[in-house]
């Protein structure tokens, strides 16, 4: 990657995304609303969605070889994961049928771009550390593993421990938050988190984390502690104020958010964390891999919704080359 914003797509490195799979609905208001309040939406969207199938999507458009497991429900929801995961390129393999209902969720997005939204897991909950083994192989021919909290912690453990045995990096976005447990965050690689589940993460260590930080002196104390418990390399994204990168031995590295017009951040953070993920594993420097994550998340937030919205490379080198 060029500083003038050209791209050289080299390496299609092949990843591995314990997922999740969510029926996403989300609503367009004037501005979010208040405890028993009611508003009329100026929009409405549903669309395949999770933050497992928004990693798998997001890489696998960058040009990266996808593999992974999503689980999904015997309801009439789970009828469009196949079709989701075919429109990109995603292997049907990935998917895991359970009984009960798939994943769902509901988002709002406010007249500036932010966003609120809930998750109920559905059949994201019942996948097992019994399903992960039996794709064990599969885990160890990866050059990075993802997960994130719309599964369990035991099913995120098993696969970062099958993962680590095979010598496979690992990536951990804990989102939902919850705190991970000493074997999880012993086992990940990498850690990428937003202000507000760093500042969680500051309550549960006891590392007070001003709400909505966004300098490196504010974060600094907080990125030790985390990398003292496992993981090489921590990442906080912040929005509009870019993102903090953070290694043991090492300044924090600051890179800035591109300059777009926002008008739905729901997503971002998925296209962020999967842009970082492809970089990464393709041998990228830290510094180019966190520019091409940036410019994934400003590609997101410049449409309505996050299926459609995550960018191939055509759209990325657009991006970066100031043509889009």
């Amino acid at each position: 990657m060029s500083v003038e914003g050209s791209i050289e797509w080299a390496a299609d490195p092949a990843l591995f995304v314990l997922g999740s799979f969510v029926v996403a609905c989300s609503a367009t208001v004037e501005r979010l609303p208040r405890a028993g309040e009611s508003l009329r939406a100026q929009a409405f969207l549903v669309e395949p969605g999770g933050k497992g199938l928004n990693l798998a999507v997001g890489a696998r458009r960058l040009g990266a070889t996808v593999d992974g497991l999503l689980a999904i429900g015997d309801d009439v929801l789970a009828a469009l994961a196949a079709p989701a995961l075919a429109r990109a390129g995603l292997p049907a393999g990935m998917l895991h049928r359970v009984p009960g209902p798939t994943g769902a969720g509901i988002g709002f997005t406010d007249a500036a771009g932010e966003n609120c939204l809930a998750v109920h897991p559905g059949a994201n909950a019942r996948l097992g550390p019994a399903e992960v083994r039996a794709a064990a192989d599969r885990i160890g021919r990866a050059a990075l593993v993802l997960a994130q909290f719309e599964a369990g912690d035991d099913v995120v453990a098993e696969t970062f421990r099958i993962a680590r045995a095979a010598g496979v990096p690992t990536l951990l976005n804990p989102s939902p938050f919850r705190m991970p447990s000493p074997e999880i965050l012993g086992r990940t690689g990498i850690l990428v988190v937003n202000a507000v589940e760093a500042t969680a993460f500051g309550t549960a260590l006891d590392v007070p984390v001003p709400e909505g930080a966004a300098e490196p002196g504010h974060l600094d104390v907080l990125a030790e502690a985390l990398l003292a418990r496992g993981p090489d390399l921590v990442v906080v994204t912040l929005g509009a104020g870019g993102a903090l990168a953070f290694r043991t031995g090492h300044p924090a590295l600051a890179q800035p958010a591109f300059a777009v017009n926002a008008v739905d951040t729901l997503g971002a953070g998925d296209a962020f964390t999967a842009g970082l993920a492809v970089g990464l594993a393709a041998g990228r420097p830290l510094p180019e891999s966190l520019r091409l994550a940036a410019a994934c998340g400003a590609c997101v937030v410049r449409r309505k919704g996050v299926f459609d919205a995550l960018p191939d490379r055509a759209a990325i080198a657009a991006l970066l080359a100031g043509t889009a």
